[in-house]
């Protein structure tokens, strides 16, 4: 007997195992790399992964695979993921998780964990010891959401939702936490297609107006930008609002390089490492669009109003996809939950009807010039130092002269990220990218090569410390399998050099901050030494001259390597406030 139907009875969906399920789903997202170490409880994750066009960037620590992911995250805009195993496999990346979520990367982190039926019993490097604890609890105080996944039907409704949250409203970093068995038993196929990108909530044209009504009726106005204006027509914005206005610019650290550094309206910095300049324009400011920034510490002299901000009398107009930064640190006027690149774009259309003809405040381009101009002569000028060990500044006129224009500088934490941020001429086409909130040793050698395999025609320099390149050594050997040609110039003063200054100002001696040897003589491994025994090219700076000449010739190569640069210890000029130093001194508020 012929059929002419087929019986619902008879219909069978494709099964998969979990990790194959998984993998077709990544595809499906357009993720081209995950960034991971292996582990007992992923590997068949793995094995799905290597039958794919996903490319897994294996890393010899998951701190390295962390940053490298988030790297990749910052130069792409696209979510960074991240695969860790069970146990200290999570636990080693969660200092690159934090960071990124700290400064709103986008990251899924996937991690294997214990099989299912074994929770509770202590099976082989499970996170559960005094308590019925489990490790997503590790990373929920600053993820945007975990989830454990509790059965293998679960998995694709969950992996949709991880990536929807890590990219919606304020980017951050999720978790996905896997039972072993979920990656291996069998799951219908599903189609879970990533929701569309809704739009970020957008700024009304009411409270546009009202904004653009106070900047325009402001004696002295300030704009304070932070890192989340970042689309062109954003950028074209602003700088089309302050300059009909003649509004002044501050920016926090993770803004450098919105504006070009010579913009004639920009200040710079304020707080801790910010010009006089700037934050007496702060202080007097009758009225501040802060955009996306929190009010870092340090950019705010820690909230002291003697130093930098006061509200009031100021007018703090205070606009953040995240309604938990309006208002935190300083009373608001005008706050909205709005995307800030829409947000700009709506205020700068309302201000022609409100103030046809341009602004213009009579010297204040010129003292905005003067004390900019001032800055980077004295910088260049202490940079032209033929002084050996190197004074930093010499390395950064180096970098200067011997970098493409487009070059991105990944920075660690110390001189390499505080004296680039206050005193280095981003050129326009170059990006400057540094671990903000957490300010993490050891995020630059490795996130250097997620920036370079989002942008391989691009020269990337990874410009860390010794502490910093000493933390991140597995970023050598993982750049070199990558093909992926990171130049790491390595600012060697044998010391955590910023502390031992600080430690040296406040309490007379340096301990427990500089690398000495068994007889107490200052002491360095061999980093371009280290470099080739890893397949990078090394080059051993020996004197002021070499070093300008060695950046050239590993920019030509193309080649990963590694430039072991001796420097003095040195402090970033400060003539801001941090309470840090009253500490020190039994000051306390």
């Amino acid at each position: 007997m012929t059929l002419d139907y087929i019986p619902e009875s008879a219909v069978r969906e494709p099964v998969l195992t979990g990790a194959q399920a998984m993998v077709a789903q990544l595809e499906s997202y357009g993720v081209e790399y995950v960034f991971g170490l292996c582990g007992h409880t992923n590997i068949a994750l793995l094995d799905a992964l290597g039958r794919s066009r996903i490319r897994f960037v294996m890393s010899r620590h998951e701190q390295a695979a962390a940053h490298a992911a988030d790297g990749y995250a910052r130069a792409t805009g696209k979510p960074g993921v991240l695969l860790t195993h069970v146990g200290p496999g999570l636990t080693n990346a969660v200092t690159g998780v934090l960071t990124a979520a700290l400064d709103s990367v986008p990251m899924v982190v996937i991690s294997g964990d214990i099989p299912s039926y074994y929770y509770g019993r202590h099976p082989h490097q499970e996170v559960n010891l005094h308590a019925d604890a489990d490790q997503a609890a590790i990373l929920r105080p600053f993820v945007k959401r975990a989830w454990n996944v509790h059965h293998v039907r679960d998995l694709a409704r969950f992996t949709e939702r991880a990536f929807w949250t890590a990219t919606s409203g304020r980017p951050g970093a999720v978790l996905l936490n896997v039972p072993m068995d979920h990656f291996s038993r069998p799951a219908p196929a599903a189609a879970y297609p990533l929701v569309a990108d809704a739009p970020a909530p957008h700024l009304a044209r009411s409270v546009a107006r009202r904004i653009a009504e106070a900047l325009v009726g402001a004696r002295r106005p300030l704009v304070y930008l932070g890192g989340g204006l970042r689309r062109e027509s954003g950028v074209a914005a602003l700088r089309a609002l302050v300059e009909h206005l003649d509004i002044p610019v501050a920016h926090s650290l993770m803004a450098k390089g919105t504006l070009p550094d010579r913009h004639p309206l920009l200040l710079g910095m304020p707080g801790f490492w910010g010009l006089e300049l700037t934050n007496e324009y702060a202080r007097e400011a009758d009225v501040v669009l802060a955009l996306a920034t929190r009010f870092a510490e340090t950019d705010a002299s820690s909230w002291d109003r003697r130093h930098t901000w006061r509200f009031p009398p100021g007018r703090l107009i205070q606009i953040d996809l995240d309604p938990a930064e309006i208002g935190r640190n300083f009373p608001v006027e005008i706050g909205a939950v709005a995307d800030v690149n829409q947000a700009v774009e709506a205020i700068a259309g309302a201000v022609p009807d409100l103030r046809p003809e341009p602004v213009r405040r009579p010297g204040l381009r010129e003292r905005i010039h003067a004390a900019r101009t001032t800055l980077f002569a004295e910088s260049r000028e202490r940079g032209r130092s033929d002084q050996f060990p190197l004074r930093p500044e010499r390395i950064l006129t180096d970098l200067r002269e011997a970098l493409p224009p487009d070059a991105v500088l990944v920075t660690d934490v110390g001189w390499n990220k505080n004296g680039v941020a206050q005193c280095y001429e981003l050129p326009e086409p170059g990006r400057f990218v540094t671990p903000g909130g957490a300010s993490t040793m050891g995020f630059g050698p490795a996130a250097a090569i997620g920036v370079q395999i989002a942008q391989p025609e691009r020269t990337v320099v990874a410009l860390v410390g010794d502490g910093g390149m000493s933390a991140q050594l597995p970023a050598v050997p993982m750049a070199v399998e990558q093909g992926a040609p990171v130049i790491f110039v390595v600012m060697n003063n044998r010391s955590h050099g910023t502390i031992s200054d600080l430690q040296a100002s406040n309490f007379g001696r340096s301990f427990g901050c500089d690398f000495l040897d068994h007889d107490g003589q200052p002491y360095s491994p061999d980093f371009a030494a280290y470099g080739r025994a890893c397949g990078a090219d090394g080059y051993t700076i020996a004197s002021a001259a070499e070093l300008g000449v060695a950046l050239r010739a590993a920019v030509a190569a193309r080649r990963p390597a590694v430039l072991d640069v001796p420097m003095v210890n040195e402090p970033v000029p400060t003539p801001g406030h941090w309470n840090i130093k009253d500490i020190y001194q039994g000051v306390f508020d």
